[in-house]
């Protein structure tokens, strides 16, 4: 049985047990309340038609004797209270105890009011008549007191059996309460303890093997359970996961192997490979020899890929300051100024207050050549590359900018949008030397600077090309 359907059972269950409980409790309350209100109503209204009673004669009193016109609405109003009392004891349950005495007490009742209503409907010089009624209906009004207390005893002796029968039911009522109640709560106590058991016993063994699994030790197996639970399931999954990690390790393990001779293999074929170290050697020997022979454009061509082949030879993820990326880039420069002489014409314009800004290496050149390549190559004459590099307001500005070809809007926003998301790279006719593009600058100065720097792209086709980059200002080399 799932751990799903032991709750749906046992809860339930212990909710409709408690809930009978309750209504148990609850219904043989209500009988004794009943009971109780039942002969509490009728003393009470013997009581208020003795009070009423009591009432009219006072009123009368004061209309008939006393000759008080203003008492005459009281008088009707108590009179009116009394016939609606007479009325609800003609209504009132009675037993053979009572009826007689009860149907006395009404015809008195009745008496009494047509008593009173004749006196007030009577002939005012009639004093005589008037005074001879009034002392009647006293000795009316106090034998329905008197008659009124003795209905009361009559019912307390008559409820007096009942009133007992209720105690004792009550107390039985109490004490199987007690019972249910110990018996509801010792089955939720067992309940709680079995499904306790069945979940958190398993559980507790698994985490003692998960531990002896932290521990290096992967021969360890969970328990095995039959109970066919979520529990079960849960150590049979484990035990399966065991077995793929441990066939996982060993796969790992010959493919470490394989990758081992593979790099043994490739580290013997690096080994005869020309060492970059050496021709750049070379090349500071071939400066040096043209030096000598004369030949000084060559000697400074010669020196400037010199240069750049030892800059682009350190590691890239070595942040350098601006002052070596601008040197680089001139050296760039300086070589595509060989190539291609008077079709272009190189600007710098260099704050020497942002030099030892700290960048990622290769920032510059990428942009630069690709400035090169994409843009004012293929221009005969009057192509412009410009590079500015200033500070403001607290935040360097690199700025290079070339009057060539451009890019279209799509290009544009793709280049923007490489920032914070994988892009797809523009493909525009023709790769880049360093294979360092602008969407891996664009890359590499977004996690360099954490989002702190901020990249506009200004470009249009035939309009030529200008990005901006604006660094927060540091110095300082990590």
């Amino acid at each position: 049985m799932s751990i799903r359907s032991k709750l749906f059972i046992f809860i339930p269950l212990l909710v409709l047990l408690m809930s009978f409980v309750s209504y148990f409790l609850f219904e043989s309350g209500k009988n004794v309340q009943e009971s109780y209100y039942l002969m509490m109503d009728r003393i009470l209204l013997y009581k208020q038609v003795s009070k009423e009673s009591k009432e009219v004669m006072r009123y009368l009193n004061r209309y008939v004797i006393q000759i008080d016109e203003e008492s005459y609405p009281d008088l009707r109003k108590h009179l009116e209270a009394l016939k609606g009392l007479r009325e609800q004891l003609a209504n009132m349950e009675k037993n053979e105890v009572n009826a007689l005495p009860i149907l006395n007490y009404q015809n008195m009742i009745d008496t009494f009011q047509e008593q009173t209503r004749s006196m007030i409907g009577g002939e005012e010089g009639d004093s005589n008549a008037k005074a001879g009624a009034y002392l009647q209906a006293e000795r009316i009004s106090r034998y329905i007191g008197e008659d009124g207390q003795a209905l009361v005893d009559l019912e307390l002796e008559h409820y007096r059996p009942v009133y007992e029968n209720i105690i004792l039911t009550t107390a039985k009522m109490n004490n199987l309460g007690v019972y249910l109640v110990f018996t509801v709560a010792l089955l939720s106590i067992v309940f709680s303890l079995w499904l306790s058991s069945s979940i958190s016993g398993p559980i507790r063994r698994l985490v003692l093997t998960a531990k002896q699994i932290s521990k290096g030790k992967l021969d360890t197996k969970a328990p095995e359970l039959s109970t066919g639970d979520e529990i079960g399931i849960l150590c049979q999954t484990f035990n399966r996961m065991l077995d793929n990690i441990q066939e996982l390790m060993d796969k790992n393990m010959k493919g470490l192997e394989k990758d081992r001779l593979v790099k043994e293999l490739e580290l013997k074929a690096l080994q005869s490979q020309i060492n970059p170290h050496f021709l750049f050697n070379t090349l500071n020997a071939i400066a040096k020899l043209a030096y000598i022979e004369g030949a000084e454009k060559t000697s400074d061509l010669t020196v400037s890929v010199s240069r750049l082949l030892r800059y682009n030879l350190q590691k890239l993820d070595h942040p350098v300051t601006l002052r070596d990326e601008v040197q680089n880039a001139l050296e760039y420069l300086a070589i595509q100024k060989a190539r291609f002489r008077d079709r272009i014409q190189f600007v710098t314009e260099i704050d020497e207050r942002a030099m030892e800004q700290i960048v990622p290496c290769l920032t510059l050149q990428p942009i630069l050549e690709n400035a090169l390549v994409h843009g004012i190559e293929g221009m005969e004459e009057g192509a412009l590359l410009k590079l500015g590099i200033a500070c403001r307001e607290g935040r360097v500005l690199i700025e290079i900018a070339d009057n060539g070809a451009g890019m279209s809007e799509d290009i544009r926003t793709m280049l923007l949008q490489s920032i914070v998301k994988d892009v797809p790279r523009p493909h525009r006719g023709k790769e880049q030397s360093t294979g360092l593009g602008t969407v891996n600058v664009f890359k590499r100065l977004q996690l360099f600077y954490d989002g702190m720097q901020s990249i506009e792209i200004i470009s249009a086709e035939g309009e030529g090309t200008t990005i901006r980059f604006y660094l927060p200002l540091s110095t300082g080399v990590a």
